[in-house]
């Protein structure tokens, strides 16, 4: 399947995003929600490999006496969520042009644009190593070592005034980066499969698109937050459903806020 090239302007003033209603993001859930019924078999099979891997590294931390790793993997989730939704964003692209499923792979949608895609992987990783090394920083000027010791972890990180004042400091230090990686990842990596584009001028176009409309992404951010969320607090069962959601939800994201060529 070829990407469409892109050949509008890719000076900032020129790049033109559409300004959508704040209740948007309800219909992209719901047209994802039919997407994902529609190629159920693929969908949730994709959603299902995912909470797989994730539960596997969930106990390969415990086994690795890693627990106190477990915020940062939760965290990681959430930030290189874009990249595992190119399974879900090539099925939505597929059901659109009424393209038969069974020739849908994910590993094509990666070839369309594969250098592009992977600096913007790249750049969200980064985003991640960042937010793990300043939590590091937080604990050695709090602790003696980089982690509390793990047979009093609960106490010493959530019931201390030093667990406290590190829990506040590490809630505002990952919201800045949450944000910065949302507004640079929100519609890129659909862009990017969908078209012939360069990964700066997605990530551009991604920003403006936060940026025209803060109140309908907000809600968006919300309900990634907010039904991903629950799925992780289902001992990952819940990825199975909340993953097809989000991703095709996303693919649909990006059709309302970016105008075809």
């Amino acid at each position: 399947m070829e990407s469409t090239p892109y050949t509008g302007s890719t000076r900032w003033p020129d790049l033109v995003v559409n300004k959508i209603d704040i209740f948007e993001p309800f219909r992209w859930l719901k047209i994802g929600w039919m997407d994902m019924r529609d190629a159920a078999k693929y969908s949730l099979r994709y959603g299902l490999g995912v909470a797989i891997i994730s539960g596997l590294l969930t106990l390969g931390l415990f086994a690795t006496d890693s627990f106190f790793l477990l915020p940062f993997l939760v965290s990681g989730f959430f930030l290189i969520a874009p990249f595992l939704g190119i399974g879900f964003y090539q099925i939505s692209r597929y059901l659109e042009r009424n393209e038969p499923l069974n020739t849908c792979n994910p590993v094509d949608a990666l070839k369309s644009n594969h250098a592009h895609i992977a600096m913007i992987t790249g750049g969200l990783f980064m985003i991640l190593q960042l937010w793990i090394a300043s939590n590091f920083v937080l604990f050695s000027l709090l602790y003696e070592g980089l982690s509390p010791p793990l047979d009093n972890f609960f106490n010493d990180v959530f019931m201390s005034e030093k667990g406290r004042l590190f829990m506040m400091a590490s809630i505002a230090v990952g919201a800045f980066f949450a944000v910065c990686a949302f507004m640079i990842s929100a519609i890129t990596v659909p862009m990017l499969i969908d078209r012939k584009i360069d990964g700066f001028t997605a990530i551009r176009f991604s920003i403006k698109s936060v940026l025209e409309n803060i109140p309908a992404m907000m809600i968006w951010a919300f309900l990634i937050v907010l039904i991903v969320g629950l799925g992780l607090l289902t001992l990952y069962i819940g990825l199975i459903v909340a993953l097809p959601l989000i991703g095709h939800g996303s693919w649909h994201a990006y059709r309302a806020l970016v105008p075809s060529n």
